[in-house]
């Protein structure tokens, strides 16, 4: 696809994601505990005029990390600025970045398990020090300079908390695994969603939404646009469960929130090896995806709604799987 496409597509992604975006803990739906806890910590360090301590983020993608971090910052009354691990490439890049930080800022780094290793090291003293060490000059004309930091908060999100090293992850004062939403807090998602954009949603069209998407509310939200589309161009606008069903039986996305990689795994493994079990790297390779993008994206869910498993030798399907997809399961 070219590129302009794909970066416009992120854009108005991003665009859509930021104008539904609840901006305080209140009106964020979900994550009750990390919530609850989040705010106790937030109102602690504003009473001893301190910043809060780095907090770490991690969970499968779309269950609201990046959303959380805007409203720490919110809630702190405080700026925050945003980059990637894989923006941060040279030592510069990051040095840039917190030499950039007013007193109290929130830097928020994404992806932050993809932060280069000898990178990394230097977050080491900005975060529990607040000074920036850095080299400048090379080989004997070579020489250390310390640069005093403002106080900040550092908020990382991660999909792969175990990719993290150990000295990283110790940094951080504060850690919250990001949880599946349930079909009832989906819900909600939606019909806040339908309020915000002024879209009139049904209730039970709005469960129906809910339970297709698959735990995720970036989904949920990916979802609703596009019924609306259908519920505009055919029906009256209005967003009822005759338009629901159509539209995600048309976007082929089925009762579990499967769509057609999830099919097509489960299927290669079936199909393929016989069940399983069977490595992520054959896997991958049998339907043409990247490994980091099934380990990320589809299988966290297929494992936690148990149509796939883990084993010490590989993936198996489960026989609840067999069934979803019609296909007899073997007796072994």
């Amino acid at each position: 696809m070219d590129e302009r496409l794909t970066t416009a597509e992120k854009l108005n992604e991003d665009s859509f994601e930021k104008s539904i975006r609840p901006e305080s803990l209140d009106e964020y739906i979900g994550q009750t505990e990390v919530k609850e806890n989040l705010s106790i910590f937030i109102k602690a360090a504003k009473m001893r005029k301190e910043p809060l301590d780095h907090v770490l983020l991690y969970g499968p993608p779309g269950l609201g990390k990046t959303t959380l971090s805007y409203i720490i910052a919110n809630e702190l009354g405080s700026n925050i600025k945003t980059t990637s691990g894989p923006s941060i490439e040279k030592s510069g890049d990051l040095a840039a970045v917190l030499s950039s930080l007013e007193p109290g800022d929130v830097l928020f780094i994404d992806e932050i398990h993809r932060i280069p290793r000898f990178i990394e090291e230097i977050l080491y003293s900005a975060m529990e020090d607040f000074t920036l060490d850095i080299i400048v000059g090379s080989d004997s004309n070579s020489r250390n300079i310390r640069i005093d930091l403002p106080p900040f908060t550092l908020v990382g999100a991660t999909t792969r908390a175990g990719d993290l090293t150990g000295p990283l992850r110790d940094r951080f004062g504060i850690i919250n695994k990001l949880n599946y939403y349930t079909e009832e807090e989906l819900m909600m998602i939606a019909k806040r969603t339908s309020k915000v954009l002024d879209v009139n949603i049904d209730e039970d069209a709005a469960y129906e939404l809910a339970r297709r998407s698959r735990g995720t509310p970036r989904i949920a939200n990916r979802l609703f646009k596009r019924v609306r589309d259908f519920a505009l161009v055919m029906g009256n606008g209005n967003i009822d469960l005759e338009i629901t069903k159509l539209a995600l039986d048309r976007l082929k996305v089925d009762s579990l929130g499967l769509d057609n990689t999830d099919y097509n795994l489960l299927k290669s493994i079936i199909e393929k090896f016989n069940g399983g079990p069977v490595g992520i790297e054959a896997i991958a390779s049998s339907i043409g995806e990247e490994q980091t993008t099934i380990e990320d994206v589809y299988e966290p869910y297929l494992l936690q709604t148990g149509l796939l498993k883990r084993t010490s030798r590989g993936r198996m399907v489960t026989k609840k799987a067999y069934e979803h997809l019609g296909i007899p399961y073997p007796e072994k």
